[in-house]
């Protein structure tokens, strides 16, 4: 990539980060501002972007389990909103042509209609990473519904193109045999470095070739090689391996869009009507999910994670066209439409939280008396201590605490798993989001309350938490962790106790070897001697 491509997708990026945008917007912008001084796209930009896409589907099938896309409120919302939405766009367009704006057959705004339906894999999945939300139970939602589009995405593929699936391509329903296999693999990948090259390897070779050869969407066999060894214990640490070189590559795919064409004002009109179209269908993601019994802020946050247009669309458009469906055009207005959906959805997630609280009092009648199991309130009625947070610190304080306060100590943790684990060990463990604000006015709590404990790995999650307390009349102890002095800072101005791991775990290291020292060297002790 030349030195022009690096410093405007630098400066874009670092420009619209100031204002609180994600940086993907200024890459976009840059793709545009590239395309439109002239400057041709690099010959290896497109594959850059195909990796960095099939790089991100391999590390979302990492942290995937596939019971979650077997849950009526993911494959059901995703078939229910993939039919309406389609009806919905079907003739919203329809409508625009009255104006003359647009034109064409019906099967023209069929598939337009089609491509619109699908929302943003990497757009959605980005937010999530950034917000730290991808275990949490409306993140959960969200990707199992995206996985669940691109399954979509692979049947209509096969049928647009006329490519009939290898004969063989049934047995691949028997990889989940082949799973020891790639366990025992992991088990041989001590390092970083190999931990990299089998990463690389699973999604790209195995999966992608593995896939293609079988006439299927080779991304796909990146998803699912990743939700193979999902359950892996080095899943995390292959993921966080992966994360800068994904990232890097990411880059290129958001550069490659500004590439599709520079519109006329035509073009630009009627990609600014299929953004006027994008609340109805962001709107319809939360109808759907709230008749699965979702609470409104689950439905909402979900909601808006989904609220853009995918990059799907671009290719069910090339088909398109290249098969003479629909006019070349089609792709620029719809690469502009896919622009300006992340460019608006950014801020609203960024602000989601606010958006929530704000559409709340419309939103609530819509909610099911009867509410799903995961996203019911939370009785915590006889607690003495709150842990919040139920990883290793938060497991570690439990245990001690334990021993003082015997049964009245209660963990609440998000990850459903995290808590199945900790109660098939006898620990006090409920399912709670405590950056949920409907948690918090939810919570019963009596006098019997006398601490609480902030051990999420994510300081906002913690701060968050620290003034929901504030704000609800808590006065009973606060203590929370930290890593850096700033994060301390922010909760010691709000009078809460800091344990600062990085320190801390260098004093108890210290404390750990002095005590070495004052015991003296231990003599070896040999048997018969």
């Amino acid at each position: 990539m030349s030195a022009i491509f690096i410093a405007l997708a630098f400066f874009g990026g670092l420009t619209v980060s100031r204002i609180g945008l994600p940086p993907l917007v200024g890459f976009l912008i840059a793709g545009f501002t590239l395309h439109a001084l002239g400057v041709p796209a690099p010959a290896g930009l497109q594959h850059l972007a195909d990796l960095g896409v099939t790089l991100l589907l391999f590390t979302i099938g990492l942290k995937l389990k596939l019971k979650s896309l077997i849950k009526p409120e993911v494959w059901g919302a995703t078939t229910v909103h993939l039919l309406a939405s389609t009806l919905l766009f079907t003739l919203g367009i329809a409508l625009v042509s009255l104006t003359g704006l647009i034109g064409g057959a019906f099967s023209t705004w069929l598939i337009i209609a089609f491509a619109l339906s699908f929302s943003s894999t990497v757009f959605a999945v980005k937010v999530l990473e950034d917000k730290g939300d991808t275990s949490s139970l409306y993140g959960r939602l969200a990707i199992g519904i995206l996985v669940m589009q691109d399954i979509f995405a692979v049947l209509f593929l096969t049928f647009a193109q006329g490519k009939t699936p290898a004969i063989w391509a049934p047995a691949l329903l028997a990889l989940p045999l082949i799973r020891p296999l790639l366990f025992r693999v992991l088990n041989w990948c001590s390092n970083s470095e190999l931990q990299s090259l089998a990463g690389l390897f699973l999604a790209l070779v195995a999966g992608v070739t593995l896939f293609d050869a079988a006439g299927l969407k080779p991304d796909l066999g990146a998803l699912v090689m990743g939700m193979l060894v999902a359950g892996h214990s080095r899943a995390d640490a292959l993921s966080k391996t992966l994360f800068n070189l994904k990232e890097l590559l990411l880059v290129g795919f958001f550069l490659s869009i500004g590439f599709n064409g520079l519109p006329s004002l035509s073009m630009l009109a009627i990609a600014l009507v299929l953004v006027l179209l994008l609340p109805l269908k962001t709107g319809l993601y939360f109808w759907v999910l709230s008749r699965f019994g979702l609470r409104v802020r689950t439905g909402v946050l979900a909601s808006l994670s989904l609220a853009s247009y995918s990059e799907f669309g671009l290719i069910v458009v090339a088909l398109g066209a290249k098969a003479g469906l629909l006019a070349p055009q089609w792709l620029t207005v719809i690469a502009i439409a896919l622009s300006l959906s992340f460019a608006l959805a950014s801020p609203l997630n960024t602000w989601a939280e606010a958006v929530y609280r704000k559409l709340t009092p419309h939103l609530k009648p819509l909610e099911r008396r009867r509410l799903h199991p995961e996203d019911a309130p939370i009785d915590i009625d006889g607690a003495k201590v709150l842990i919040f947070g139920m990883g290793r610190l938060g497991t570690g304080a439990y245990d001690q605490l334990k021993a003082e306060f015997g049964d009245a100590v209660l963990g609440i943790d998000h990850a459903v798993d995290k808590v199945l684990e900790h109660q098939q060990a006898e620990r006090q463990v409920l399912v709670g989001d405590a950056t949920d604000s409907d948690f918090w006015s939810k919570i019963r709590h009596d006098e019997m309350l006398e601490l609480v404990l902030l051990a999420m790995p994510n300081h906002h999650g913690n701060l968050f938490a620290a003034e929901e307390l504030k704000e609800r009349g808590y006065h009973g102890k606060v203590a929370a962790v930290a890593k850096f002095p700033d994060e301390v800072a922010e909760l010691k101005a709000m009078g809460i106790e800091v344990f600062n791991i990085f320190e801390e775990a260098g004093a108890g290291f210290a404390r750990h070897v002095l005590n070495i020292a004052r015991l003296g060297p231990q003599r070896p002790y040999h048997q018969g001697l």
